[in-house]
C-alpha cells in the first residue's frame, strides 16, 4: 500500500505512482525477457521495484534523490549493492552491465525524451525499454506516418525499435496528481542491424525536415542539397516530413549521400 514516505520534489519532476495494480502491470511489460538483467530508472518509494524484485533477481536501480535512496536501502534490503546513486543521463551503462539488459521506470516527465535518446545510444545492448511517461510524449513515440504526433523522435527511435502504446494512466493514480495524463509504452528492438546509410546524415535530414514540418521536403532540404539539384524534382520531395516512413527517410538519405 502506498503511503507518502517521501515528499515529492518538483525540481526532480517527481509524481509518485500510488496504484499498485498499475505498478504490477508495468512490471509485467518485460515478461518477454525473463532472463535478462533489468535497470529501473527513478524507483522513488519502490512501488514498481517491489513487483520487479519478484521476478527479476538481477535488478539494479538508479536513483538521484538521496531521500529515496535512504528509503530504498531501509525498506528493500534485497537491493543491497544494487542501487546506483547517480543521474541516469550521466551514467556510463557499460560499467554496470557487461551484456544485454532491459530498462524500465516511471520516468520523470521533464527528462523522458532525454532518457529515450540515451537508450538509443545503447541500442545494441538494450533489447527492451518500457515504462510510464507523459501521454503526449508516449503518443509521439508510438505514432505512425501521417499523424500529427509523428516527428523527429518517432523516426529516430523507430529505426531501431518497435514501439507499442500499451495503456493510459489517469492523474489520480499519482501523488501529487500531475496536470497531464500518463501512458505506458514498450520499445522492443527490431531486427535491423545496420542503417544502410550514414547515421549522422540520416539524423540531420530528419531533424532538418521536421524543424520545418509545414514545408514540403523540397523546401526544407534545398539548402542541404543545393537549390539546383535535379533530384528535387522527384515526387518524394512533394511530401511533408510526417508523410514519410522510416524506410523512405533511409532511401532519401542514400540518395542525398550519393550526390
Amino acid at each position: 500500500m502506498y503511503h507518502r514516505a517521501i515528499r515529492p520534489k518538483k525540481t526532480l519532476g517527481q509524481h509518485f505512482l500510488k496504484e499498485e495494480s498499475i505498478a504490477a502491470k508495468i512490471a509485467g511489460t518485460l515478461s518477454h525477457f525473463p532472463e535478462l538483467p533489468v535497470l529501473e530508472i527513478g524507483p522513488g518509494t519502490g512501488i514498481l521495484t517491489q513487483f520487479l524484485l519478484k521476478d527479476k533477481p538481477n535488478l539494479m536501480v538508479v536513483e538521484l534523490d538521496k531521500e529515496s535512496v535512504k528509503y530504498l536501502k531501509t525498506h528493500y534490503p534485497e537491493l543491497n549493492g544494487k542501487i546506483i546513486e547517480a543521474d541516469f543521463l550521466k551514467l556510463d551503462l557499460s560499467k554496470w552491465f557487461t551484456g544485454p539488459f532491459c530498462v524500465i521506470g516511471n520516468y520523470p516527465y521533464n527528462i523522458s525524451t532525454q532518457i529515450f535518446f540515451k537508450v538509443l545510444d545503447y541500442k545494441d545492448r538494450i533489447p527492451c525499454c518500457a515504462g510510464m511517461l507523459q501521454k503526449e510524449v508516449a503518443e509521439r513515440l508510438s505514432s505512425k506516418p501521417g499523424k500529427k504526433a509523428y516527428g523527429i523522435i518517432t523516426v529516430l527511435l523507430s529505426v531501431w525499435y518497435d514501439i507499442e502504446y500499451l495503456f493510459t494512466v489517469e492523474p489520480e493514480a499519482f501523488d501529487p496528481p500531475p496536470k497531464v495524463r500518463s501512458a505506458v509504452i514498450r520499445m522492443t528492438r527490431n531486427s535491423r542491424t545496420q542503417l544502410d546509410c550514414g547515421e549522422t546524415l540520416f539524423a540531420t535530414i530528419v531533424k532538418t525536415a521536421f524543424n520545418q514540418r509545414r514545408k514540403t521536403m523540397r523546401n526544407s532540404l534545398k539548402q542541404l542539397m543545393g537549390k539546383e539539384n535535379v533530384s528535387l524534382a522527384l515526387p518524394v520531395f512533394d511530401k511533408r516530413p510526417e508523410q514519410l516512413s522510416v524506410e523512405e527517410f533511409i532511401d532519401l538519405t542514400k540518395l542525398i549521400a550519393s550526390q
